[in-house]
């Protein structure tokens, strides 16, 4: 089993990157986000324990959260391994991980950082404007509309959200690089990081990842 990280900030492109991953080396693109809705959907034992911690708005314990990664890496399709997206979030959740995943002989094989200059990201999360018709989504940076603060499909005004303006950005970034930092620097410790120029588009970017994992792919698909 080959377990990936992907980390970045928040705009850095990793959900894009972890699809085209997943497809290409065959293996599935886990989401913290995404296990926690399924697990309550479900009604798992574990499900709901994380129902209760968000009912009450709580974060879910790093153990919770690793029991359900540990549960969806035992599924079949994961049997090669996955790329982990959203977790860990701190110094104390790697560490967590790598305990468990010893557990089970195995390890984080590579951590892929997505490095994107603060105010790059900035940019990209700020840019995000929404109709108030109808709620389409654009982004200045990525998917700009037709006609500058007009939606393209319903032609109502586009606004903005008081949490995506740039100054609300900048403070949302100040306190969770600090906590990505870490887990940076632990995987930077374990010998496991690797870092890639997210400032690049989006193909070079997928390229750079690529060079790092093909040796492995092309040893799995021979």
């Amino acid at each position: 089993m080959r377990v990936l990280v992907l980390l970045g900030a928040p705009g850095a492109g990793k959900g894009t990157q972890a699809q085209v991953l997943a497809r290409t080396l065959g293996i599935p693109h886990i989401a913290t986000g995404d296990l926690f809705r399924a697990a309550v959907r479900e009604g798992t034992t574990l499900g709901r324990e994380v129902k209760e911690y968000m009912d009450r708005g709580e974060l879910v314990p790093d153990g919770v959260t690793v029991g359900i990664l540990l549960d969806r890496l035992s599924a079949s399709d994961a049997r090669d391994g996955a790329i982990l997206d959203g977790f860990p979030r701190t110094r104390a959740q790697a560490e967590a991980l790598d305990a468990e995943l010893a557990a089970r002989g195995v390890g984080v094989d590579r951590a892929l950082y997505i490095d994107v200059p603060s105010e790059d990201i900035v940019r990209r999360l700020s840019g995000r404007w929404i109709c108030e018709a109808a709620g389409h989504v654009y982004n200045v940076a990525s998917r700009p509309p037709r006609a500058a603060g007009r939606c393209d499909i319903d032609e109502s005004a586009l606004v903005q959200r008081d949490d995506d303006r740039a100054e609300t950005v900048r403070a949302r970034l100040g306190q969770q690089m600090g906590a990505l930092g870490e887990v940076v620097a632990h995987y930077r410790a374990t010998g496991a990081l690797v870092m890639v120029d997210g400032g690049k588009p989006i193909a070079e970017v997928t390229e750079a990842l690529l060079d790092v994992l093909r040796p492995a792919a092309e040893r799995r698909v021979g």
